[in-house]
């Protein structure tokens, strides 16, 4: 693991970052767009070994590599598993070129003066002490912002912020990933808070100590350009949100300097039943259109 070429790599190459950490909340959604029914497979373990044999079929396909994937976001589960006989973060890197993160969050608290907060990450030291050790460079967390909150969203932030320290502490990247949903009554609204909240977490942290952002596709475009500059960022990339591939990327691409970190923009054409020819046409399709729009801006 060479964390100096991943920090290069994470920082100022082209390309952008693949999300396949579905987890047991939102797998069974991912299994059925894949074209694999609820009635396929029975309790957790079934479903998991379905989800990693999915997983696995992306990461081994020909297109993926680090020529356009800079990045990858891991379950927990598939971070345990192997790929070609490998673990699948020493795979990533040693055979694809692609820097291994690993989500570490537990999911959302119920919604709460406008946000759901993430729930508690117990075992959350001894997590990141194993991803050290399978040779992980960073983490990603998802909290939601739904209203434009003042007190909602300072308190996502704070929690981002916070975790982010204990995260950082182990010698790892953290991905802050305060999501504002796109069904929000006032997205942009809730945008101008959370950027204000955003900023002054950054100015607090400790000299030295950088991380990147996560954020929902702002409706205004170049709105996060200010994080984007900020001499404790290290990357601002951007989610789907629910957003089709096609209307993601010409957002995107509007945003300078904001990478792609998708995940249903990047795998909803594809299908268990497709053949091997399809299938990686198809996702060679879907890389090459969210590269062109993390890379080329108009």
């Amino acid at each position: 693991m060479n964390i100096e070429k991943m920090t290069a790599q994470m920082s100022s190459k082209p390309g952008f970052i693949a999300a396949l950490d579905q987890s047991g909340g939102s797998t069974p959604g991912a299994l059925r767009l894949y074209g694999i029914p609820d009635s396929a497979y029975s309790g957790d373990a079934e479903m998991f070994k379905l989800m990693h044999e999915m997983r696995v079929r992306i990461m081994t396909a020909p297109a993926f590599t680090g020529d356009k994937i800079i990045g990858a976001i891991l379950f927990e589960g598939t971070m345990d598993g192997q790929a070609k006989g490998k673990p699948v973060p020493s795979y990533l890197w040693d055979d694809r070129g692609i820097v291994p993160f690993l989500k570490v969050d537990k999911g959302l608290e119920t919604e709460a003066d406008g946000v759901s907060l993430m729930k508690p990450i117990p075992g959350l030291d001894a997590l990141l002490d194993r991803a050290v050790g399978l040779g992980v460079y960073g983490t990603k967390m998802r909290s939601v912002v739904n209203l434009p909150s003042e007190s909602g969203i300072a308190a996502i932030a704070r929690q981002q912020f916070e975790i982010g320290a204990q995260i950082a502490g182990h010698g790892l990247m953290p991905i802050l990933e305060p999501e504002v949903s796109i069904k929000s009554p006032d997205k942009a609204g809730a945008e101008a808070i959370l950027r204000t909240e955003l900023t002054k977490g950054l100015d607090a942290l400790p000299e030295g100590q950088k991380v990147m952002l996560k954020l929902t596709i702002p409706d205004v475009p170049d709105f996060y350009a200010s994080l984007i500059a900020h001499p404790k960022i290290a990357r601002v990339v951007a989610l789907s949100g629910g957003y089709t591939r096609t209307d993601a990327c010409k957002r995107l691409s509007a945003n300078h300097g904001m990478i792609a970190s998708f995940s249903r923009a990047l795998l909803g054409d594809l299908r268990v039943s497709m053949s091997e020819a399809d299938f990686d046409a198809k996702l060679a399709e879907a890389i090459t259109e969210i590269f062109g729009a993390s890379t080329v801006k108009g």
